[in-house]
Order: structure tokens, then C-alpha cells, then sequence
């Protein structure tokens, strides 16, 4: 019995404690589902941090902002802020100018660069009489081949230098001993040294960039500069020819080409310069003309210019820097090239006082002949000897 009512009271114990851990495990689950107050949320403590910058050596800086704009002031005291990178702003692509296709055509690009290099080169002998000797020659201009002829009297030293430029021939049909040769024959007669250079893309010259003739000015530039050289050499093919004493002689494309070499080269060495039946000074009076005589189809880039940049590229705006005196000589009857651009440039030479004479021929045409032709030689020979 005594057993009995132990086992009674260990049972109901038992329950009791189960009893209580089932309220106990219910009233935890109740609290758990409960939401909490507000009050019971405790903010999290706000600690300020320093401005960010650069590091400063020597010395850190505080910014402080005024206005929109931020305003730097040294502090000695305070150590340098930890370094911010910057994140650099978008790039903006910047247009990239087109190159201008005219700007080293101008007269002054031209009178600032340089001439010359190599040495003109004898590749055969062509023909000799009593009075001179004719030479094939070759030179270097502008890492092209110039070829041309040269006459060379056969007694005495310190000749006179003439160059003849030869106007406008097909390339095709053109020959070294071209109509110009008459005009080399006389001068050399008359004691004078006498290149005769073919140009650029005039076989068997190389071809080679040409705009307005320019690569033909360029083409007597680096002659003259190479007589100027190679004259000094005892040596030499040049020896002969008096560096001091050059002058130009030029018909039709031939002419405008001398006038541009004026305009770039005015040193007085450039004793005296004959323009016959000469071309333009003016480019946009060339190209219209040459437009007509190619039937439309030569000019497109020449054609293409503004006024501003033919201004700089035509001779006749550059009168005002010659200094040789110079010889015009053209036809009235003309049908090739107008006399009336050989009046303009002999009254524009004459307005800026320059030294200029002027004729006119009648009956013949733009290559004279005859008694004119004979008239036009004795006039050249006695202006290039005055000069």
C-alpha cells in the first residue's frame, strides 16, 4: 500500500511538471508573436566623419563651401584626409579639323622652305658646234628626277646663267630639244650658260605633284639653289657659270612659272627675268582659261579653292616683293593667252614702281615668227646684258 501511494505521487508529480512545461513553452511562443514597442528600438550612435580630399604634403586642407564654389584654406594642425579617387568625367570627343589641301601651296610656305640638295649630273653630250656644247642633264628636286638640256660656251669662265622655262606641250608628244631650243641657241651664243630644265612629269622627267604649276616653281627653285652650290665647286660640271648672275627667261606656262619664282625668291643674284606670252599671275584667271582649253576636263581641285586661299597662293598678290627687274613681251593677235593679263601685270609692276619694261607685237601669234621672233631675241639679249 505504502509502495502503492509512491507510485500515486510520482505520477501526479509527473503531470504537474509536464503541465507546467506546456504553459511555459505556450507562453513563450505568445511573447514571440507579440510586436515591440517602439521604446524598445534603440538608434545606432551617429559617429560624423571628416570630409574626404586629396592628401596634401607639408600640410593637409580643410574645404569649406561658399556660395557654389568650394574655398581651400591651409590648416597646419589637422593630418591629411584620407586620399579620394576621383572619378574623371566623360570624355566629350573633340572634332578633328580637316587638314587644309592648299596650305603649303601658299607663297609664303613656299618662301620659308628650302632648297636645293644634290648636284646636277651630265648624262650625255648631245651636240657640239663652234660656239657651244649642248648637254643632256639630270638634277634632283624634291626626290624627283629633272631632266633638260644645257648649253655650255666653249671658251671662257664666270658665263651669265640663263633658264629657259618652256610652256605648256602634251607630255605625250614633248622632246627634250622641244620649240624653246631656238631661244637656248641664241643666248648661249651670246655667252650665256643656259639650262633648260623639261619639269616634272615631262618625260623623261619623274611625275610628280603639280597644283597651279607650283611643282614647276619648286622644279627652278631647287636648280637655282643647286647652281648656287655646285658652282663653287672647281671640279664641278658648274664651275663656269657665275652663281651671281642668274636670270629667268619664260614663255606662256613657262612665264607664269618665272613669276612665281619671283615672288618666293627675290634675291639679287636674280639679275633679270623675260615673261613671254606669259600666263596669269592670278590662279583663278589660269584655271578658267586652262577649263576651256582641257573642255572641262582639268580644274576640279583647282576650281575647288576660296578666294581667301587663292589669295595666297597667286603671284600677282605678292607683287610688291620683287626686286628684278623684269622684260614682258606679247601678241596682239594672241589666241592663245590674253594679252590683256600681260597689260595688267605690266600696270600693276609699274603702280608699285618696279623695274618693268613692256611690248607689244602685232601679226604674230602666241609662239612668235619671223621678224618679230627675230625682233623679241635682240631685245632679251640686250635686257639680260643691261642687267
Amino acid at each position: 500500500m505504502k509502495d502503492g501511494r509512491l507510485i500515486f505521487c510520482y505520477t501526479r508529480r509527473m503531470k504537474v511538471w509536464y503541465l507546467l512545461l506546456v504553459v511555459g513553452c505556450w507562453w513563450l511562443v505568445a511573447c514571440a508573436s507579440q510586436p515591440v514597442p517602439p521604446t524598445a528600438l534603440v538608434p545606432p550612435t551617429f559617429v560624423p566623419q571628416p570630409p574626404v580630399e586629396p592628401t596634401v604634403t607639408g600640410s593637409s586642407k580643410q574645404l569649406s563651401v561658399v556660395g557654389n564654389e568650394l574655398e581651400a584654406t591651409a590648416t597646419a594642425t589637422q593630418p591629411a584626409m584620407p586620399t579620394q579617387t576621383a572619378v574623371p568625367p566623360t570624355a566629350t570627343s573633340l572634332p578633328i579639323p580637316t587638314p587644309d589641301p592648299y596650305s603649303d601651296l601658299t607663297i609664303d610656305v613656299l618662301t620659308a622652305r628650302s632648297y636645293g640638295g644634290g648636284e646636277l649630273d651630265i648624262i650625255d653630250m648631245l651636240e657640239e658646234n663652234d660656239t657651244f656644247t649642248r648637254y643632256l642633264i639630270a638634277y634632283p628636286s624634291d626626290g624627283l628626277t629633272v631632266y633638260g638640256f644645257m648649253n655650255v660656251p666653249n671658251e671662257g669662265t664666270d658665263f651669265p646663267v640663263a633658264l629657259v622655262l618652256h610652256g605648256y606641250i602634251n607630255p605625250a608628244e614633248y622632246d627634250t630639244l622641244a620649240y624653246t631650243q631656238r631661244y637656248a641657241d641664241a643666248l648661249a651664243e651670246a655667252g650665256y650658260f643656259v639650262i633648260h630644265p623639261n619639269f616634272r612629269n615631262y618625260p623623261p622627267s619623274d611625275a610628280g605633284p603639280n597644283p597651279y604649276r607650283i611643282g614647276y616653281a619648286i622644279d627652278v627653285l631647287n636648280l637655282i639653289a643647286i647652281i648656287r652650290e655646285q658652282s663653287q665647286d672647281p671640279l664641278g660640271y658648274l664651275r663656269r657659270a657665275d652663281e651671281d648672275r642668274i636670270h629667268l627667261w619664260g614663255h606662256s606656262m613657262g612665264g607664269s612659272v618665272a613669276l612665281r619664282v619671283l615672288t618666293v625668291n627675290n634675291e639679287p643674284y636674280l639679275r633679270a627675268a623675260v615673261l613671254y606670252g606669259a600666263m596669269s599671275g592670278d590662279e583663278r584667271q589660269n584655271y578658267e582659261k586652262i577649263l576651256v582649253w582641257s573642255g572641262g576636263a582639268t580644274g576640279p581641285f583647282e576650281l575647288a579653292a576660296s578666294d581667301a586661299q587663292l589669295g595666297q597662293i597667286s603671284p600677282v598678290f605678292f607683287l610688291d616683293r620683287i626686286n628684278t627687274p623684269i622684260s614682258i613681251h606679247h601678241s596682239e593677235a594672241d589666241e592663245v593667252v590674253p594679252i590683256a593679263w600681260s597689260q595688267d601685270l605690266c600696270e600693276r609692276l609699274r603702280t608699285l614702281e618696279k623695274s618693268v619694261e613692256c611690248y607689244t607685237y602685232y601679226a604674230t601669234p602666241h609662239t612668235f615668227r619671223g621678224q618679230a621672233d627675230e625682233l623679241f631675241i635682240e631685245r632679251v639679249t640686250r635686257f639680260f646684258d643691261e642687267n
